[in-house]
């Protein structure tokens, strides 16, 4: 299989965020079939819908994979269980969220995958970060940018 560019949302609002950021970045460029090309600012924002929380940190990440969607959603799960994530609340905190975005020019509608990602277009979270790396699948900024989202002077590393 050929290639292709992908690009994976990575989030945490729970212990040190940093450093579960850190970690999935590191965790996508150990695996086999990815190559992590480019990591975006990270992001600090309010959290979205779900109980009262602490704010997040969003990055996205542009990776060269030969993995499907579905091998991207395996690996995006096995990083968060590395990072001790539970699945509780909707919406609810958690120590890292990994989302499959975009993977090509792919389309994915199953019951537990949709790609692009299904409220990717409505999430300055997602969408500030993706801006930084490939601004022609973000699209345009709103004027005075996303309310909420503030990029930050923390970096995240190339593996």
């Amino acid at each position: 299989m050929t290639a292709r560019r992908a690009y994976v949302g990575i989030g945490s609002n729970l212990g040190d965020r940093l450093a579960h950021l850190r970690a999935a970045v590191h965790g996508l460029g150990a695996a086999t079939s990815v190559s992590v090309v480019a990591v975006s600012a990270v992001y600090e924002t309010a959290p979205v819908g779900g109980p009262p929380q602490r704010d997040y940190l969003n990055a996205v990440v542009a990776l060269d994979t030969t993995l499907s969607p579905r091998g991207l959603l395996d690996l995006a799960q096995a990083l968060e269980r590395d990072a001790h994530r539970v699945r509780g609340e909707r919406f609810g905190p958690r120590t890292l969220d990994v989302d499959v975005l975009l993977v090509g020019e792919e389309r994915v509608d199953e019951h537990d995958l949709e790609v692009p990602h299904p409220r990717l277009y409505e999430r300055g979270f997602v969408l500030a970060p993706l801006r930084d790396l490939d601004p022609d699948a973000a699209g345009p900024a709103p004027p005075g940018g996303w309310p909420g989202v503030r990029r930050t002077e923390l970096v995240l590393d190339l593996p």
